[in-house]
């Protein structure tokens, strides 16, 4: 099991969810064409409209089909340094708390205990 394989196993675990049902191949796949044919950062919010449409009763590939297809007739952005949104720095952290700057590579210690340590 990959490292996405295991998160993905972790969450459903902690949000009570069935594994069997995330299809992370095209939750991908819509992320990647917003990601690029949009804006970096509708990429996230995207796959969280995608999951409150799934939620609603919306099929995944209905959904995601209905959202890529937007998405590829998106006009093209030619501002590359667009000015986001000022609220988009928020983040959901208690007052005073930094952001980490620090990016983990792969297979760096993730803090999870190994081997029953």
């Amino acid at each position: 099991m990959n490292t996405l394989e295991e998160w993905t196993a972790a969450v459903c675990a902690d949000l009570g969810l069935d594994p069997a049902r995330v299809d992370i191949t095209i939750v991908l796949d819509l992320a990647r064409d917003v990601a690029h044919g949009v804006a970096r950062p509708a990429a996230p919010l995207t796959a969280y409209l995608l999951g409150v449409a799934v939620g609603q009763g919306t099929t995944l590939p209905d959904a995601a089909g209905r959202i890529s297809a937007l998405a590829a007739s998106w006009p093209a952005h030619d501002q590359p340094g667009e000015r986001l949104p000022d609220y988009y720095g928020c983040r959901h952290r208690p007052a005073g708390e930094e952001r980490s700057h620090v990016r983990r590579s792969r297979g760096a210690d993730t803090g999870r205990a190994k081997g029953g340590q």
